[in-house]
């Protein structure tokens, strides 16, 4: 025997029904409370993607939700609030994305709250995640400058696509953000399909949201793809920048995903923040500048260059584009031996 409750009894009782809870009529919610620019940026986005002809773009806004299958008779479907309302805590309770840095598990220094359309909440999430609470190693290849984030911006929307549109939103909890000095957390209240386990979510599988309302309308705006790669996209985009791949954890009463940050970025950062005096990392693009320049760039881009590996001077040499060796000595082995980063 198992007692049921909360947001699990409701699961079971739409499943028995054959319904979705983000597919369920929402009475109190009318076309007055659809966002002018919420629907204004899903056709921009539904336009590019090309998942949406014109002639449906070109409808009203109550014909395009309706093609969209967010109508159930004369009602609105709860997915409608999340994706178009301009407050959908008003309908949804916790329908947000928390996020926090900590000195430590139990110390936090700052936080931010990101609210809004479900569209906006990825947007402003990552913009706020790679602007305030990440900091990025800068180098220049040429005249160009190249910022390294701890996390590459590919895995990180691809983790915020996943927390956003898979979660159970019957839990009144939002979506939590743990920064850390040398790691990412991501917490949402989202179960696994029925049979699943999390080798099933690791391994190659069918696509299977929980909110298909939500995933079709993300779809059609070229967000997300419909055939279950969102995990293995994350995955693919660590291994292409060389940093280590997230873990997944989960829990009864949600899932974890951790980005350990690169021991290379780490190291630079560290070194920066003894240069200049720091205990904790402020979070402006001035002072993380600050800190590279500490460094120097060249020795920032030997140590991300270099990683864990073990690589002659040659082999080096040749991994940051160089040919002069006098130069290469003097301007990057030599410092980042005197700063202890190799």
């Amino acid at each position: 025997l198992q007692e049921l409750k909360g947001a699990a009894l409701d699961r079971f009782l739409l499943g028995r029904q054959g319904r979705t809870w983000d597919g369920v009529p929402l009475p109190q919610f009318g076309l007055a409370d659809v966002s002018v620019p919420a629907m204004a940026r899903f056709r921009q986005l539904a336009q590019r993607s090309g998942r949406l002809d014109a002639e449906t773009l070109a409808e009203s806004d109550a014909s395009l939700l309706d093609k969209l299958r967010l109508k159930d008779g004369s009602y609105f479907k709860r997915a409608t609030a999340l994706l178009f309302a301009a407050d959908p805590q008003r309908f949804v309770t916790g329908a947000f994305v928390k996020v926090g840095y900590f000195e430590s598990e139990a110390e936090l220094l700052y936080h931010d709250e990101v609210e809004g359309d479900l569209f906006h909440q990825v947007r402003n999430t990552l913009d706020l995640l790679l602007t305030k609470y990440l900091k990025a190693v800068i180098s220049y290849e040429g005249i160009v400058r190249v910022e390294t984030f701890p996390v590459p911006r590919a895995a990180l929307r691809e983790a915020l696509l996943n927390a956003l549109v898979h979660r159970d939103y019957a839990v009144t909890a939002p979506v939590q953000i743990r920064v850390y000095e040398d790691r990412l957390r991501i917490w949402n209240p989202a179960v696994l399909p029925e049979g699943w386990t999390l080798d099933t979510l690791l391994g190659a599988h069918s696509s299977n949201p929980y909110n298909p309302a939500i995933a079709n309308a993300f779809f059609r705006a070229g967000e997300i793809e419909a055939w279950g790669r969102g995990v293995e996209r994350m995955f693919s985009a660590c291994r292409a920048a060389g940093v280590p791949a997230p873990k997944l954890r989960c829990e009864p009463d949600g899932m974890w995903l951790e980005f350990a940050f690169d021991q290379a970025y780490l190291k630079v950062l560290r070194a920066g923040q003894r240069q200049t005096g720091q205990v904790t990392p402020e979070v402006t693009e001035q002072v993380t500048e600050q800190v590279t320049e500490q460094v120097t760039e060249q020795v920032a881009r030997l140590v991300l260059a270099l990683g864990e590996q073990t690589l002659s001077l040659r082999e080096l040499m040749q991994a940051l584009g160089l040919s002069h060796r006098p130069n290469f000595l003097a301007l990057h082995l030599r410092p980042a031996l005197d700063a202890q980063l190799l």
